[in-house]
């Protein structure tokens, strides 16, 4: 490692700038990961094509390092979409439509199907919005209220759920300082997560709504269904072919970590499960792939062709968030092994008297900046990531490591929730069919009081280094601000 003092800092700032102006997450990521190649080949006197080959043994190298995390995003996306196809989607909107007779039990179900497939934001996103938009019709609630539900329970639940796609990519940024059970240990601390599903359980059960969400649920009109009943009427799917393989993905995700572990030899279930967990998710991804076979293919749900053509188009769809895995990989490697960002940064941060307290609090604000601008949550985070885990090598800083990363992803969370470039709140849009400009007007208040919260929470977890009283504080002023908000006069005229 060569260091390079204030240029080592570039790259990300670069980076991190590109994104913000362009709204480009791919070619910033390249252009800060190639810059600094370029600082450390031209400060061992190497060349510019020293510092192209460079470039690509850092992503290859990353690569392999990450390669079983690699094999279980394919096999995940291969089920997600098999689940999708088989018809079971259709299945559970004939059951629960013949259940669900009310406003708020179609809200409270839809919030609890949400929080269940939690496997993938997308899948989320698409698979209850065409399972519940007919019951939404139905019963008459607004478009708006099903995409700013599914949405809620999109990323604000992938990225607290230990077996997600979000949670093997947040461990894999933070696999040098513990990997796994730092990103469990992040959970209580990602407060904008935990109070997003407070927030929309707490509405669905009480009915309560205002701003515009109130004005769109006030004018709701009955929409055609015909068409989503006639899907289910066609579908041969079951409530199954959904429940089944995402629970046996799910148990034996488990089970696989803890023989990765070395759990059943005799060690403990915390060490086993953390040894190498990508590649227990991986066996719990593929044993889910068998079971959709099994479950699919003798009932001729799919030919055995449509069946493989499923898996490539899965496999096919996580390639655009892969690569901003492995260009954050990339990224970050430059800047702790080649050129000693996290060196220059910890002497900036021992130098500054701003109290470390304030971290999680502007982690969280410059995280949800970030991610607003540019529509990724995932592009965000693999960008600040790096950054404070440098700021928190720093001998008397270790200890905020924990809230700073869970601000950190929760500030990422929120700007990607409510950004309308986002990828999440298209698919939320599209998946209730709802415009997509409504679902972000009626959407934002929601989101940014919960934000409002989180901040001051960080305030709270930051100087007492305890997530619990900051939950606790934060839900009371969260239904306080809801209560106050739906019984105002100016909310409630139509």
């Amino acid at each position: 490692m060569i260091e390079t003092g204030w240029l080592s800092i570039i790259p990300p700032i670069l980076a991190i700038t590109l994104a913000l102006i362009t709204k480009e997450v791919y070619s910033s990521l390249f252009i800060g990961l190639f810059s600094g190649i370029l600082i450390y080949s031209f400060s061992g006197g190497g060349n510019i094509f020293s510092a192209a080959a460079l470039t690509f043994d850092m992503m290859s190298a990353k690569i392999a390092d990450n390669s079983y995390m690699i094999i279980f995003l394919a096999l995940l996306w291969a089920v997600v979409i098999l689940v999708s196809k088989s018809g079971g989607s259709y299945a559970y909107g004939r059951w629960a439509g013949s259940k669900l007779k009310s406003k708020r039990s179609a809200a409270f179900a839809t919030s609890l199907l949400g929080v269940l497939v939690f496997i993938d934001d997308g899948f989320n996103c698409l698979t209850v919005g065409t399972v519940m938009r007919p019951i939404f019709d139905r019963l008459k609630i607004s478009r708006e209220k099903l995409a700013y539900i599914i949405d809620a329970t999109a990323a604000p639940v992938c990225i607290i759920a230990p077996v997600s796609s979000w949670a093997v990519a947040v461990a894999s940024e933070v696999s040098e300082t513990g990997g796994f059970h730092i990103f469990l240990s992040t959970i209580p601390y990602n407060l904008y997560a935990l109070l997003t599903i407070v927030m929309v359980l707490f509405l669905s059960v009480t009915g309560k709504d205002f701003g515009p969400m109130k004005q769109a649920e006030e004018t709701a009109s009955e929409r055609a269904v015909s068409d989503a009943d006639m899907e289910f009427q066609e579908s041969k799917g079951r409530v199954i072919d959904l429940v089944l393989p995402i629970l046996v993905l799910i148990v034996c995700a488990i089970l696989g970590m803890a023989y990765v572990g070395g759990f059943f030899e005799g060690v403990s279930f915390s060490e086993a499960i953390g040894y190498n967990p990508t590649a227990g998710l991986s066996l719990g991804a593929f044993a889910g792939l068998i079971t959709a076979l099994l479950l699919y293919l003798p009932r001729k749900l799919m030919t055995p062709k449509e069946f493989v053509g499923y898996i490539v188009e899965g496999i096919s769809n996580i390639v655009p968030p892969m690569l901003i895995l492995i260009l954050s990989w990339s990224l970050g490697g430059v800047c702790r092994q080649l050129i000693g960002t996290g060196v220059f940064i910890s002497g900036f941060v021992s130098s500054v008297n701003l109290p470390l307290g304030f971290l999680p609090f502007l982690l969280f604000v410059i995280a949800a900046l970030m991610s607003f601008s540019m529509g990724s949550s995932w592009g965000t985070f693999g960008m600040l990531i790096p950054i404070v885990t440098m700021i928190c090598s720093v001998d008397n800083a270790g200890i905020y490591l924990i809230p700073a990363l869970g601000a950190t992803l929760a500030g990422s969370v929120y700007g990607d929730h409510c950004s309308p470039i986002s990828d999440t709140t298209i698919l939320a849009s599209t998946g209730a069919e709802c415009e997509h400009i409504r679902h972000v007007e009626t959407q934002l208040p929601y989101a940014t009081l919960v934000a409002v919260v989180c901040a001051v929470g960080y305030l709270i977890a930051g100087f007492m280094l305890t997530p619990w009283i900051a939950i606790i504080v934060s839900m009371v002023l969260l239904a306080a601000a809801v209560i106050v908000l739906s019984n105002s006069k100016s909310h409630n005229k139509k």
